[in-house]
């Protein structure tokens, strides 16, 4: 057999957007999207931030560009789309990682934290792929890799919102996929179980709840944002030129009880 014939598991001379990438997943993925061989936007809900990060991109050899991204704002995810096409010329991968997750019983859960959680979680991830889409549409190729949780597969006591919306991403995944799939866009997403990130710090602290999370994941441990990147790196690269419309559970055996 050829070379080529071979699975290849990199993204050389590819343009990557990353959303929330200042830290915990989205930053692991940035990371691992330019060792892999692609320059990276930051979309960031702060440009000002994660300087450090477009530092060791380019250290890598890739380059990096800081976006002003607040999901919650459709005109920034418009420009910052558009800022990116206009840099680096093209748009190949878009990672939609941003989201929030307040906590509350159901029956206290506030107006505010509902649409808030919508608003980033599902509208700013539709937009986000529908301004990208437009690009990849133009260029008759794509990959869009939406961050899901198990979550959307179950029930997470005082998290109904952040449930739902993380249902919503799945079938939102299928529905981009097969409306897309013309244009050799493919749309996946990923779900990972609890990851040990500065969001995840203060409830994993909690000697109780990390036991129950641990009785809960066949495999024992806490997962690392880099094991959810490297599944973001693959439904990227060419390995996954057949794979679309699906979620990846990343979840340690959660789901599998």
């Amino acid at each position: 057999m050829k070379s080529e014939d071979f699975p290849r598991f990199e993204v050389k001379g590819q343009v990557a957007l990353v959303t929330g990438a200042a830290r915990g997943i989205g930053r692991a993925c940035a990371l691992a999207l330019a060792h892999a061989g692609a320059d990276v936007a930051l979309g960031l809900r702060d440009a000002k931030t994660a300087g450090d990060l477009a530092t060791e991109i380019e250290a890598m050899g890739r380059r990096a560009l800081r976006l002003q991204m607040d999901m919650s704002r459709l005109d920034e995810i418009q420009s910052a789309v558009a800022a990116a096409v206009a840099h680096f010329g093209r748009l190949d991968i878009l990672v939609n990682n941003a989201g929030v997750a307040p906590e509350n019983p159901a029956e206290n859960v506030r107006e505010k934290d509902f649409d808030l959680t919508l608003a980033v979680n599902l509208k700013g991830t539709f937009f986000a792929s529908q301004a990208a889409g437009r690009v990849m549409i133009r260029q008759k190729r794509g990959r869009i890799i939406n961050l899901g949780s198990q979550a959307g597969f179950v029930a997470l006591p005082t998290e109904s919102i952040y449930c739902m919306t993380k249902a919503a991403i799945s079938h939102l995944t299928r529905c981009l996929a097969v409306e897309w799939g013309p244009y050799n866009i493919t749309v996946n997403a990923v779900a990972p179980t609890f990851i040990r990130t500065p969001g995840t710090e203060e409830c994993l602290s909690n000697e109780a709840f990390r036991a129950d999370v641990l009785s809960r994941i066949a495999l024992g441990r806490i997962g690392e944002p880099m094991e959810v990147a490297a599944a973001v790196v693959y439904l990227a690269s060419p390995a996954a030129s057949l794979v679309t419309g699906t979620t990846l559970l990343i979840d340690g055996g959660w789901t599998a009880r």
